[in-house]
């Protein structure tokens, strides 16, 4: 059985990352928006300035392997931090 070699694999093309990411980061916004009642469009700019945005992005803290509920309760508690 030969390997298969990530350049052959779709899911690893730099494109479609960024495509999963930007779906993940619309729901992530979605989930913030629903339960801090606010708008998408705020809860969406919110999570981009927060370090658990930073964090989701840099693969090194391993936050993009959570759910989205969970880098939800990553935002929130870091809000709660911030007061």
């Amino acid at each position: 059985m030969m390997e298969q070699k990530s350049y052959n694999n779709p899911t690893k093309s730099p494109i479609i990352q960024e495509i999963i990411m930007s779906n993940r980061i619309g729901a992530i916004a979605i989930i913030l928006a629903e339960r801090l009642n606010i708008s998408s469009v705020r809860a969406l700019k919110l999570f981009y300035e927060s370090e658990a945005c930073s964090k989701l992005h840099d693969k090194s803290t391993g936050l993009y392997l959570y759910g989205d509920l969970y880098v939800a309760d990553e935002f929130m508690r870091e809000m709660e931090n911030k007061q």
